[in-house]
């Protein structure tokens, strides 16, 4: 029998052939989870999240998601085995003041001693993220800046990325974003930087890879777009 938790939904962002889905329970204790499939990499696949209607839940939606059981990983203290027999159920949506009660206010996020060549406090070794016991946060940020570039253009690798640029308890990032909407909406913008007004981020740390784990932006939601009555 599955165990449903009623969850606000803050993250549904790129993770190999599928994504990672990540929401605070619905009851004011600040607790996350993280929906993961029994496979090895542990994403979600699109039938496994889908609702009944066939559409995909968005960041915002209040989503009831039945699990069978907690299934811990190393830092990544909040995933939960999802049952993947039964559809997911959307029972709401919040707006920017459910985002602030929602609010975290860590002193920094994570171990900020490691970076990558285009980031900025941006991975942690392996060794160090093993001490770690949490791997999501949501913060709310006033300096928010996009860059659309391809890193690797000077070695004929064309691809282009989107990585965020802010500041967060006297600390500043530069992260990659893995926010598909937001990737979308960007990517299709020419090369530069795009400075956005106020905006939540849900940071989460990747699955290790070569030695390190990686700081990621699964999510960016704007405040002028909410209070316009867009998707965001």
């Amino acid at each position: 029998m599955a165990l449903v938790k009623t969850l606000v939904c803050l993250a549904n962002s790129r993770k190999l052939l599928g994504r990672c889905v990540a929401g605070m329970v619905d009851d004011d204790s600040g607790e996350w989870v993280r929906p993961v499939s029994a496979r090895l990499s542990r994403e979600v696949s699109d039938k496994e999240r889908r609702y009944k209607d066939g559409t995909d839940p968005r960041v915002l939606d209040i989503v009831e998601v039945p699990l069978l059981r907690p299934l811990p990983h190393d830092f990544q203290s909040e995933n939960w085995l999802l049952d993947p027999n039964y559809y997911w159920k959307k029972a709401g949506r919040i707006g920017w003041q459910g985002l602030l009660a929602l609010e975290q206010r860590p002193s920094s996020l994570w171990i900020n001693r490691s970076s990558t060549y285009h980031g900025n406090n941006d991975r942690i070794p392996d060794e160090e993220a093993d001490t770690l016991s949490d791997s999501l946060k949501l913060i709310r940020v006033t300096d928010l800046v996009l860059q659309v570039h391809a890193p690797g253009a000077m070695f004929g690798d064309q691809k282009r990325v989107l990585r965020a640029h802010f500041s967060h308890a006297r600390h500043s990032y530069i992260m990659r974003v893995t926010d598909p909407e937001c990737e979308q909406e960007y990517l299709a913008k020419p090369d530069g930087v795009y400075r956005l007004g106020e905006s939540f981020l849900t940071v989460s740390l990747g699955e290790p890879y070569e030695g390190y784990v990686y700081k990621l932006v699964a999510a960016i939601t704007e405040r002028a777009k909410i209070q316009a009555g867009s998707r965001r």
